[in-house]
């Protein structure tokens, strides 16, 4: 879900609901650096948040995980700060700070007391315009073991962590940069050379290839002058350039299976859907509450609640760049069946709901439901300074426009309940879909 604010289809006795104004500042360094600002001074603080325009999928197949790679190394310091300084710096002015990377963007953020804005600033300025002055072998191989480690925590030693390596991999042809996994392949992370991390962060951390937007506390004029000295010696690089690859479609069931160090077995749904803001993707968000969205939607009342056969049931529309996917994730109860036979039971309850969303639209009482539930979520991440700069990075990634507040709102306020049964019956079908399950292995 790309962030947007729900409500109900407005009736003729109601009023038109109050616009969203996120007033905001952009302009472009002479680097090419493009720079957003909204001022929101309820609190003194601010969010610094750096959008590099690089994910896996701008990878190649043999040099998977350069991506997350840089994650890592982009806290080991820069040129004119020492390695460890630039979390200690941060946590003695207050601040803090993290990242995340996935297919289509890497995504850092600074949150700072206001009156540390600058040091936010100077940190940033120097990674992107000085990190290849301190990248060394060592340090390439010592955060090269850091992502092996962590895919070694977070997928190849987590109970069904693997599927989520799998799964890309059986919807993509090898060839389709969704296919190979964020994290990378072990191989490729071993194959990596400070050569080739050097060669990828020319290619893709540049400033025309990266946007800085920040919310909080400060006046724009005067935070202009600062962002502008900040990074003045940053020199100029090329924008990467855009991927282009054929849309990819599914047009059988394909089954596949794994065994894992779980002691129940679990089923994925996984269905090819629009891409990010296209027409389907809100309908599809809303589906996915219908289905999974709480103690009191469909799937979650009857497997679990009425039935008790499911331990945990979630749907969600996994929106992406170039294109999505939604999926439903079913974990079952302990019971006599053989494992796999206790999750086709599973997949045939949740056909049948699937088959009365595609036979009868959802009422009114479900679509006001999930509506209220979402506009809630919204508001929840736009009250703090970090969730609009994010947004604002966000909406200017997908629309050009930092202020797609308004028009995302729109997609959702035009909804009907038949828009969720005909996005159902077009995206959902049961006969083009991937069922995957992860069962128990057997004990030695």
């Amino acid at each position: 879900m790309a962030g947007a604010l729900f409500s109900a289809p407005l009736g003729a006795d109601q009023a038109a609901p109050k616009a969203i104004n996120v007033p905001y500042t952009m302009f472009t360094l002479p680097d090419g650096l493009t720079v957003i600002l909204h001022e929101d001074h309820s609190v003194p603080v601010a969010s610094i948040n750096v959008w590099h325009k690089v994910g896996s999928a701008d990878e190649k197949p043999g040099r998977t995980g350069f991506a997350h790679l840089f994650e890592h190394l982009m806290f080991e310091g820069s040129g004119h700060v020492k390695e460890g300084d630039f979390d200690n710096l941060l946590e003695a002015a207050g601040g803090s700070n993290n990242a995340s990377t996935d297919n289509d963007v890497t995504d850092y953020y600074i949150d700072v007391p206001s009156n540390a804005i600058d040091l936010a600033l100077f940190l940033e300025s120097d990674r992107l315009g000085y990190l290849l002055d301190i990248v060394t072998p060592a340090m390439v191989d010592g955060q090269r073991d850091v992502v092996k480690n962590e895919r070694r925590q977070s997928y190849e030693n987590a109970p069904y962590g693997m599927a989520e390596i799998r799964i890309p991999e059986l919807l993509y042809p090898k060839n389709h940069p969704y296919h190979w996994p964020v994290v990378g392949y072990m191989e490729d992370l071993t194959a990596a050379s400070a050569d080739d991390v050097k060669e990828f962060f020319r290619k893709f951390y540049t400033p025309a290839n990266s946007v800085l937007a920040i919310a909080g506390d400060f006046n724009s004029a005067d935070l202009r002058k600062r962002i502008e000295y900040w990074f003045s010696d940053v020199k100029a690089g090329p924008m990467a350039p855009l991927i282009e690859v054929p849309p990819v479609e599914l047009t059988s069931v394909t089954k596949a299976s794994m065994t894992d160090q779980v002691q129940l077995p679990r089923l994925y749904l996984t269905w090819l859907t629009p891409s990010a803001l296209s027409p389907g993707d809100a309908e599809l968000d809303v589906a996915a509450a219908l289905l999974a969205g709480g103690k009191t939607s469909r799937l979650y009342k009857r497997l679990v609640y009425d039935l008790q056969v499911a331990q945990s049931v979630t749907a969600f529309q996994e929106s992406a760049q170039l294109g999505s996917q939604f999926r439903i994730v079913v974990t079952a109860k302990p019971s006599q069946d053989p494992p796999q036979v206790a999750l086709d039971k599973l997949k045939a309850i949740i056909d049948e709901e699937l088959q009365k969303l595609r036979d009868t639209p959802p009422t009114a009482r479900e679509m006001q439901r999930v509506m209220n539930g979402l506009e809630s979520s919204f508001y929840s991440q736009m009250e703090r300074v970090n969730g609009q700069a994010r947004q604002l990075n966000s909406y200017f990634a997908q629309t050009g426009n930092p202020d797609y507040f308004n028009e995302d709102l729109a997609r959702y306020r035009a909804l009907a309940a038949d828009d969720i049964q005909a996005a159902v019956r077009h995206w959902l079908p049961a006969d083009r879909r991937l069922e995957f399950s992860v069962l128990p292995a057997e004990k030695k």
